[in-house]
């Protein structure tokens, strides 16, 4: 393994990395875009009522402005086994190393964690109100899904990333 292990954070991991890192930077990885396309019935939701998480789905033009970490070369083993057990969860991502763009100019190798398109919690596409209607009602092991949408949301405008539909979804669900 490389002497640096760089994760890239856009979702969750911004507010709750859950591990120990040695430097942050903003960063940009192409291809992807942040969306709610996954079904969460474990953190945010339950099988009975699913509720909405975060997922970096390919799209071609795409660009995520997120976070990369930098995790300490002694703590890669416990980091990736960290990072395994909280998002590998339902197999519904892949694990994998995508270059992203830091923003002093360096291109780093990330630990990314992409949807996978034919898994049967992948729900790409749904209409924005229809997110919103999910992402008010549900709640899961680690509590209301709404809360996962305004701790993202306030963490991106605090790190000055604009992501439309995320607001949007934000300002809708706190009128509900």
């Amino acid at each position: 393994m490389a002497a640096d292990l760089w994760v890239f954070g856009y979702g969750s991991l911004l507010w709750n990395p859950g591990f120990a890192h040695v430097e942050t930077a903003l960063a940009v990885l192409d291809g992807y875009h942040r969306s709610f396309c996954m079904r969460s019935i474990h953190h945010r939701g339950s099988e009975a009522e699913p509720g909405l998480v975060l997922a970096l789905d390919a799209l071609k033009g795409a660009r995520c402005r997120g976070k990369a970490f930098r995790v300490a070369p002694d703590a890669h083993g416990e980091t990736l086994a960290t990072l395994r057990d909280r998002e590998l969860v339902s197999s519904a991502y892949f694990e994998t190393v995508l270059p992203v763009a830091l923003a002093d100019g360096r291109e780093v190798d990330a630990v990314s964690y992409v949807i996978d398109p034919d898994h049967v919690q992948y729900c790409g596409g749904l209409p924005l109100a229809e997110q919103a209607e999910i992402i008010a009602r549900a709640v899961g092991g680690r509590g209301p899904n709404r809360d996962y949408l305004f701790n993202t949301a306030d963490h991106l405008t605090e790190l000055g990333i604009e992501d439309g539909e995320l607001s949007w979804l934000a300002r809708v669900v706190r009128a509900m």
